[in-house]
């Protein structure tokens, strides 16, 4: 085990308490305002196809639409009542005159039916963003928006009957990553209680209970601080304010129950409260220094990724993993040496608590166990089995519904759209044909190219409409085509906006949007930009030496997912291979790190398995605000759930083992020394898991998808370990293999008097 330097740090406890308090006043300020500096979407692999094409898009076309918001206006009368004129006259000459817009498209401008409702009482506007502006998205556009459009109604004669949402990708960035920080607050606001009692339990004692939350907020206070100083070097994805809380709260607490149990027993066993703290740092903050050790090793393997949302995370999960540790380890044993037997306050807590802290129940389970480890394996091989089995069916990809927080202003007006069929206008599969140079698009030899591209994708029963140069004016043969683009420039100064948007100056690149229907869902989507990949990639009559690309938000989900999936394996393989070799180096056995393994990856199977069951198929899933299934998993939950969760098992491994490591040591009796690890320190785990548990389940209510995805695996991970791994099948393991464990740090397998093995 890692050595540590006890004796000074308790020796100079005042300054070490000084010095973590000045910390925290230092990055309080900057932790609060954490998410302004977080992103939705994030700058991922630059070479991916998406990539190329949304480059191409805004660095050729005069006047390119590459973000935009839509602007949904329902009202209590058709579109065409001089209230709804005056309604859209007003909103579109305020809009255009923001200096972040470019162009403003409305159904008054080009008259298309496909932007008004059935009933005609709904219709919306696209307001183009400039490419300067895009780097503000999220922070400032969308929130001046919607204070424009308030303030553009708010003289209108009777203007609050009609009902205006700012929707488009932009705006469900923003109320996501809004959503995600009120959900981070409301969440700790929820779990601090929970986790109080949960500590009053385990320590009998108020003044003890506090202790491992302060060093869980401190943790998480000082490590978002350091985001926001990692911000200004690297995107940082939204996500990274809920695992960094999720985790902060979870590993602080946890290594801090385990500071605190063992600086109890110490002084229990008559130490003076600076030698308690001494010993315990000695003992219990090597196995947290190891166990913290474990828990980075996941989050190191995301950081090599290449994309945002995974390699932000990796980054604040090694910060607050890395703060948890330190607090853990320095600034908790410095608190416990001053406050001494004081922690036990008050004392008739822990009198009226007395029973629960008894030892006798797990005593009697450790026996039992010991005595019968073949038929534990099996039950709890069996039940992994069944937990494990709808991981079979698995389904990677963008969630048929509720991906968006339904219930926030971009989220409702995706429905009016969706409600109008047009939902698809706001993310289309975006088609981006560059030719060499020299060349056009609308030569004669290209028209029928470009032409059977436009057929080939309109034909497709999932989608809706096609845009571009080919389809303009819809209907006309090849023929036709040729001589309505014989004189291109009349033709550019009839339509400038469109020609802007979807030609480039010199002709020789063009855009053509794919429109989905709206009962494609965004799985859906992505089939449909692999097949037109697939289309396009094997050539097209006419566009021989033609460079063509696929983006969009359904291509750049695409790209991220095949990316990710290549590199799962090996994100996979460094973490098992590294957690293995760190394992082997703390105690010296060969089989304990192998069975950890194995153990661990059993665990997180089952854990996807029941989130498949529960999300993707449905079942259950009422409980968490669902609306039906999701039929697919996004592709960033397993990476972030694997790396995270197999970490933060190994906490409990690391507890167990180094307690049963510690009697085998003094006695050299195997089933003596696992019977009286997994006693000793059964109660601990539970209580740990408990919080975890809680700090985790709490995120799987959120109204965010992705995190409640995140949320529900961690918390079912964690419960899984500490129950069928931790207290079942690890040490079933320990006793069958006796003396074997410890091989080769203990070279001669041989019985000790007394011991069964």
């Amino acid at each position: 085990m890692i050595a540590l330097p006890a004796r000074p740090l308790i020796r100079w406890r005042g300054w070490v308490i000084a010095a973590w308090a000045a910390l925290a006043l230092l990055f309080a300020p900057r932790a609060c305002h954490v998410q302004r500096v977080l992103a939705v979407r994030g700058e991922n692999v630059k070479s991916t196809e998406s990539a190329r094409a949304n480059q191409l898009i805004r660095a050729t076309f005069p006047n390119p639409i590459a973000d935009y918001v839509a602007i949904v206006v329902h009202g209590p009368v058709r579109w065409t009542d001089p209230r709804f004129d005056a309604v859209l006259d007003s909103l579109s000459a305020a809009i255009a005159r923001r200096p972040y817009i470019s162009q403003v498209v409305s159904v008054r401008t080009i008259g298309e039916s496909s932007f008004v409702s059935k009933d005609r009482r709904t219709t919306f506007l696209i307001a183009a963003l400039t490419p300067s502006s895009t780097s503000d998205l999220n922070r400032t556009v969308v929130p001046d928006l919607r204070s424009l459009v308030s303030e553009t109604m708010e003289p209108l004669p009777r203007g609050g009957e009609f009902d205006v949402m700012v929707t488009g990708t932009p705006a469900l960035d923003y109320d996501v990553r809004s959503i995600s920080a009120e959900d981070t607050e409301n969440s700790e606001e929820t779990v601090l209680p929970v986790t109080l009692v949960v500590l009053v339990v385990a320590f009998g004692a108020l003044v003890a209970a506090t202790l491992p939350i302060i060093v869980g907020f401190v943790a998480i206070t000082i490590a978002l601080g350091l985001v926001t100083v990692a911000a200004q070097f690297q995107t940082m994805s939204v996500f990274v304010l809920n695992i960094t809380t999720m985790v902060g709260l979870g590993v602080g607490i946890d290594y801090s129950l385990l500071i605190v149990t063992r600086f109890r027993e110490e002084l229990n066993r008559g130490l003076s409260p600076v030698d308690a703290a001494v010993r315990t740092i000695e003992t219990a903050g090597s196995a947290v220094v190891t166990s913290g050790l474990t828990v980075v090793v996941g989050f190191a393997a995301l950081v090599s990724t290449p994309l945002t949302e995974t390699r932000s995370v990796g980054i604040g999960g090694l910060i607050v993993v890395a703060v948890a540790v330190l607090l853990s380890t320095t600034l908790l044993p410095a608190v416990l040496a001053v406050l001494g037997r004081n922690i036990d306050r008050p004392k008739w807590l822990a009198r009226l608590l007395v029973r629960i802290h008894t030892p006798s129940g797990w005593e009697r389970w450790a026996r039992w166990l010991g005595h019968r480890p073949w038929r534990a394996i099996a039950g709890g091989g069996a039940i992994l089995a069944i937990l494990m089995f709808p991981l079979t069916q698995i389904r990677i990809g963008l969630p048929a519904r509720n991906w968006f927080p339904p219930q926030s202003e971009s989220g409702r007006g995706l429905a009016a759209l969706r409600d109008m069929g047009a939902s698809g206008v706001i993310m289309p599969i975006r088609i981006v044909l560059q030719l060499p140079e020299g060349e056009s698009v609308l030569a004669g030899r290209r028209l029928p190219g470009l032409k059977a591209i436009s057929d080939s994708m309109r034909k497709d029963p999932r989608v809706r409409e096609v845009r571009g140069v080919a389809t303009l004016r819809p209907g006309l043969s090849t023929l036709q085509l040729a001589i309505f683009y014989s004189d291109v420039d009349a033709v550019r100064d009839r339509y400038p906006e469109f020609f802007n948007a979807y030609l480039s100056a010199d002709r020789r690149t063009t855009l053509i949007d794919v429109i989905a229907a709206d009962t494609v869902s965004l799985t859906g989507m992505m089939d449909l930009v692999r097949h037109a990949r697939r289309v396009l990639g094997g050539g097209m009559r006419g566009m021989q030496g033609a460079n063509i690309v696929v983006g969009g938000f359904a291509a750049s989900s695409v790209d991220l997912q095949h990316d990710l999936l290549k590199r799962f394996p090996a994100i996979v393989g460094m973490i098992l291979g590294v957690t293995a070799i760190m394992l082997f180096i703390a105690f010296r056995s060969l089989l304990v790190p192998l069975k950890a393994v194995v153990l661990n990856c059993l665990s997180v199977g089952a854990a996807f398995g029941v989130t498949v069951l529960v999300f993707q198929h449905g079942y259950g899933g009422s409980v968490f605000g669902l609306d039906g299934p999701t039929e697919a998993i996004f592709v960033v939950v397993p990476v972030l759930v694997f790396a995270t969760v197999f970490g933060l098992s190994m906490d409990y491994e690391v507890f167990l083992l180094t307690r049963i490591k510690e009697v085998f040591d003094k006695t050299g009796r195997n089933d003596h020394a696992t019977m009286e690890g997994l006693s000793a320190t059964a109660s601990t785990i539970t209580f740990a898991a408990l919080i975890m548990m809680a700090v985790f389940g709490v995120f799987a209510f959120s109204r965010v998808l992705a995190v409640q995805f995140i949320g529900f695996g961690l918390a079912l991970a964690v419960l899984l370990d500490a129950t069928l791994i931790r207290m079942v099948l690890v040490p079933a393991i320990m006793h069958i293999a006796g003396r074997w464990n410890w091989w080769p740090g203990v070279r001669t397998p041989k019985l000790e008097a007394g011991d069964s093995d």
